[in-house]
């Protein structure tokens, strides 16, 4: 955790600080993120993501624990995954504890009938959660099944999206130790794009021809990257060095 957080302050103040989003920390490690903020002393409140580990019936605690030390933590968003039906009942109920303004993520369960759980996020008024890999292959989806998932969130008026794990680096490639087959945050970023001006999005999430795919992002106009950016608002990645040094080596920063 120290280590985590020092790493996060450094870049922070760092020259790429523009790029660096939120800090992950999962509810059964807050105690352990505030004590070591204490010793840290950061010069302003640290902007949190707050993972729920501990079930819905432990954010109400896990956000008063936030809001009590708001003089270190500045809660941004709030993350859960939802269960294998989630339904509006369940939904209402994250909109009731989760503050109107914090940002509330759910993650739908791959698997039979979750575009209709996407669906439903969207329509409640929370971002969807795809993730894109983990330990084992079935935790990578298909480049099917991410471009189906972005036929949902793309057809729905203002929708936004989180993307989580394996996606530290920028273009689509194969892991040398495990084979596994790894999504790039640059493919989900043209993906995006192709999905606002009705291009291929398939292609472009199995592509692994980084030139091209920075090329293609670069020539988006303002108003086109601000519609890209509104949809796949965030991504989660494990580094953050990796990132940068993908995207300088592309010419993209």
């Amino acid at each position: 955790m120290s280590q985590a957080l020092i790493t996060h302050l450094d870049n922070r103040a760092g020259e790429q600080a523009g790029v660096l989003g939120v800090f992950l920390c999962p509810a059964s490690r807050l105690p352990e993120m505030i004590t070591e903020l204490i010793k840290i002393r950061p010069k302003e409140p640290l902007p949190l993501s707050l993972i729920i580990d501990t079930g819905l019936g432990g954010v109400p605690k896990a956000i008063s624990i936030v809001e009590s030390r708001d003089e270190l933590l500045s809660l941004r968003m709030v993350e859960m995954p939802a269960p294998s039906d989630v339904d509006e009942v369940w939904l209402e109920r994250v909109s009731e504890f989760v503050p109107e303004d914090v940002i509330r993520v759910v993650e739908p369960r791959r698997g039979v009938g979750w575009l209709d759980g996407v669906r439903k996020v969207i329509e409640h008024g929370s971002w969807p959660k795809i993730r894109c890999g983990g330990l084992s292959s079935e935790n990578f989806p298909s480049v099917d099944e991410v471009a189906d998932f972005f036929s949902v969130v793309g057809s729905e008026s203002g929708a936004s999206f989180k993307a989580t794990n394996s996606l530290h680096r920028a273009v689509r490639h194969t892991d040398a130790e495990t084979g596994f087959e790894h999504h790039g945050f640059l493919n989900l970023i043209v993906a995006a794009a192709r999905c606002l001006s009705g291009g291929d999005v398939r292609e472009a999430l199995g592509s692994t021809d980084g030139e091209s795919l920075a090329s293609e992002a670069a020539s988006l106009n303002d108003d086109a990257a601000k519609a890209v950016r509104s949809l796949f608002a965030s991504y989660a990645s494990a580094t953050f060095d990796e990132s940068v040094t993908d995207l300088k080596g592309l010419g993209l920063l």
